[in-house]
């Protein structure tokens, strides 16, 4: 699978996108055909709280999934978006059997 990360408005620290590589590599084993996962970080207003905003696309054979949370940190955020990934990816293989 081919991981894009990009940060805006801040730097990703190494542990962040080490953090974000292993959630989206247990996706993987679910699902084995997802060909590439562009992962957006965004700050929104820094000063307030719940100002992180993450964004997951996933491009599969035939269709292409997206999640969207803004939460307190990155990583509950990324947690987030990979159950919404998952629930969709479950939905997606139940309409195909």
């Amino acid at each position: 699978m081919e991981l894009k990360i990009q940060s805006i408005h801040f730097s990703a620290t190494e542990k962040l996108h080490d953090f974000i590589e292993k959630k989206l590599s247990k996706l993987e084993k679910s699902n084995e055909s997802i060909h590439s996962a562009e992962v957006t970080l965004r700050v929104v207003k820094p000063e307030t709280a719940n100002n992180k905003e993450t964004s997951i696309h996933l491009n599969l054979p035939g269709a292409e999934m997206h999640a969207e949370k803004t939460s307190d940190t990155f990583e509950e955020g990324v947690d987030l978006c990979i159950d919404s990934l998952k629930r969709q990816l479950e939905k997606l293989k139940g309409k195909r059997q």
